[in-house]
């Protein structure tokens, strides 16, 4: 059980990725549709690539969606509308008429008699309501046939014998002309109209219930291939009809051939085509990336961010397929990029869209998209600490997607007329949504604990408290730091490393030295060396001591890990070599493990390009009468020493490179001693 235990710690990075392998897999395998793929490969308005196609099975030909989008609308457009009659009682109409003729009739002003009058009022009022009256307006045709729902029964009529009331003064002059008494026909219009209730309603209702059942109605089918008849011939162009029936073909295949009864192999199909996607980001971090490959922390990020754009998209695909754009897929390479480098961005991108592959809508035409897309996404956000870089690429992947959604649609249609321009509505959407990347990344951070150029510039503020502490307690260090952070940087934008990180690393690496900075030369006021009163290994340990120092420091002020190494790799496990030969010279010998720094050696460029800047920074304070021989001279000593001593072993730094950075510290060196050509007197 010990043995077992023992293995179990030994291996626990390794056990872990093999868990979160198998995790990610299954879980896509889990968010991805259970369906088989086609094995034909068409586009609309290309020619048929396969040798001719017969049918393996009879099959019904599907009605394109836009051909049942217009029987849908026809459907709506011959509909027959429901009207509902709320009540059929003229009664209390009529008696209200005739108490309101009562008060306002005067003998004196009207030839005709009260009694026809009356009449005539009672005559509209029935004919009126025979059919019912309603003050809605709609743009039926008078010839429209409804249905009049009267209780129970319904009822056949035009729309124009519902009565209007807005036609009431017609109806008025026209009975008052019948009967030759045009003198009341103010009257009883007044009178009518104030009496007239509505008792016809539209019930919307009834009305769309009907027509959605005639919609459901819809036959989805159009047809029937029969089997061996031959659907599209080698070199065929793929459209109109063709291309109906090869869809027909591929949803039914899809049906038929993927049932119950072969749904292992169908999830067996998936797991090896996902674990392969799987497996060659792990090997892809293993050969090139091992500083991430090694941090399961980091691994564990990379694959989460892969799985959120999975779950996004399929998320969107069952609200529905056309909104598929809207998901802001070229965050995750700008998120990468902001994390680690373009190498990994692009990369992993790459294999997020293969496995988006396999779910999407017209998945030649969305990965087209994307690849390009997350390219130019790598290739326009060079620092996307400056807010305007960021706005800047959203606005060019914008476009990207316009252009490139255009001219497929002219590809496959050849024509822009039926173009549905909304839809570039979705790639707006999708830019707006890039812009999330920002409050993303601080989230990241914040649980992640990795740090971005974000953060990195925010570190690099000379004004925040622990660089103002370290200029008030250990000025001499700090303009020292300044110096190295210049060097470094500069060192650093050469050879194509990430300057912003060395340059921060530069200017916190020296921070232990703040607890006791007079035993430092740089900060000691006077001539006086408090080093002369002690020991050689004492002082040897204090000078070494200012390396864990400098990170318990970090810690506690809440630095990132990233910033850290550079603390820890700054003097690699170099030799303090002034007091371990003082040592020797007192005491005739020395023990070297009392005077090596704990290291560990630098494991990456921007950490080597600081042991070199360090160095060379600190002994140039030594020289008395610089020249720029001497400069060039002292430069590659220090470094060709280092090298030596094996300190770049772990750094994917080259020799190459190693030689542009001493031209760049010797050229800077010049500048700073302000060295020029002796001229003759």
């Amino acid at each position: 059980m010990k043995n077992l235990f023992s293995l179990f710690a030994k291996n626990q990075s390794i056990i872990y990725k093999v868990f979160l392998f198998v995790s990610a897999t299954l879980l896509v395998i889990y968010l991805l549709p259970k369906g088989g793929q086609f094995k034909y490969n068409f586009q609309k308005g290309k020619p048929w690539q396969y040798e001719n196609l017969y049918a393996p099975f009879s099959f019904t030909i599907k009605k394109s969606t836009e051909a049942i989008r217009q029987e849908e609308e026809a459907i709506r457009d011959n509909a027959i509308p429901y009207f509902e009659v709320s009540d059929e009682n003229i009664t209390p109409i009529s008696e209200n008429f005739e108490i309101l003729l009562g008060q306002n009739y005067v003998d004196s002003l009207y030839e005709t008699s009260l009694k026809t009058t009356l009449r005539i009022g009672n005559s509209i009022i029935a004919d009126i309501y025979e059919n019912g009256v309603t003050d809605e307006i709609h743009a039926y045709d008078g010839n429209k046939l409804v249905y009049l729902k009267k209780g129970n029964e319904i009822e056949e009529r035009n729309y124009s014998q519902i009565f209007k009331t807005d036609d009431l003064d017609k109806k008025v002059r026209a009975a008052v002309e019948a009967n030759r008494s045009e003198d009341i026909q103010v009257l009883l219009y007044n009178l009518l109209k104030d009496v007239l209730r509505p008792n016809v309603k539209l019930n919307s209702n009834l009305t769309e219930s009907a027509i959605n059942s005639e919609i459901n109605a819809i036959n989805p089918n159009r047809g029937i291939i029969e089997k061996g008849g031959r659907i599209i011939a080698k070199g065929e162009v793929v459209e109109g009809d063709k291309f109906q029936i090869l869809n027909s073909l591929k949803a039914e295949y899809q049906s038929q051939i993927w049932s119950k009864s072969n749904y292992l192999w169908l999830l067996v199909g998936y797991s090896l085509l996902v674990s392969l996607v799987f497996l060659m980001l792990f090997l892809f971090l293993k050969n090139y990336r091992p500083y991430i490959y090694n941090n399961n922390t980091k691994v564990t990020f990379i694959v989460f961010n892969i799985l959120l754009m999975v779950f996004l998209t399929t998320l969107v695909l069952k609200i529905h397929a056309s909104y598929v754009y809207v998901v802001p897929i070229c965050i995750l390479p700008l998120i990468l990029k902001a994390f680690f480098d373009p190498r990994v961005g692009l990369f992993v991108h790459v294999l997020t869209i293969l496995l988006l592959g396999f779910i999407v809508p017209n998945s030649f035409e969305y990965m087209f998209l994307q690849f390009i897309a997350g390219i130019v996404t790598i290739l326009t956000i060079s620092e996307l600490y400056k807010r305007a870089n960021l706005f800047i690429s959203v606005g060019q992947i914008t476009l990207i997607y316009i252009i490139g959604y255009f001219a497929f649609f002219v590809i496959q249609e050849g024509n822009i007329q039926t173009m549905e321009w909304q839809n570039f509505q979705y790639f707006i959407f999708c830019g707006l949504a890039t812009l999330f990347a920002h409050p993303l990344i601080y989230f990241y951070e914040k649980i992640f604990g990795l740090v971005s150029d974000v953060s990195l510039l925010e570190l690099s503020d000379t004004n925040s408290k622990l660089l103002k502490e370290l200029s008030n307690k250990a000025p001499g260090t700090f303009h020292h730091s300044l110096n190295v952070a210049n060097l470094a940087e500069a060192s650093a934008n050469e050879i194509g490393a990430n300057s912003m990180l060395v340059r921060v690393g530069a200017l916190y690496h020296d921070i232990g030295k703040m607890l006791n900075p007079t035993m430092f030369t740089e900060n000691q006021a006077n001539s006086v060396n408090s080093h002369n009163e002690l020991d050689p290994k004492e002082s040897a340990k204090i000078i070494i001591d200012h390396v864990i120092k400098g990170i318990e420091i970090a810690r506690k002020n809440n630095l990132p890990d990233r910033v850290i190494d550079f603390i820890r790799t700054h003097h690699g496990t170099s030799l303090v070599y002034y007091f371990y030969k003082k040592e020797r010279e007192i005491e005739g010998k020395a023990n070297k493990e009392d005077f090596l720094y704990p290291g560990p050696i630098p494991f990456s460029k921007e950490t080597a390009i600081l042991m070199m800047a360090d160095s060379v920074e600190a002994a140039s304070k030594s020289l008395k009468e610089p020249s720029s021989s001497i400069i060039d001279n002292f430069v590659e000593k220090i470094i060709n020493n280092q090298l030596e001593q094996g300190q770049f072993l772990n750094a994917n730094i080259t020799l190459k490179e190693i030689e542009t950075i001493k031209k760049v510290l010797k050229k800077k060196l010049n500048n700073i001693y302000h060295l020029r050509v002796e001229y003759p007197e």
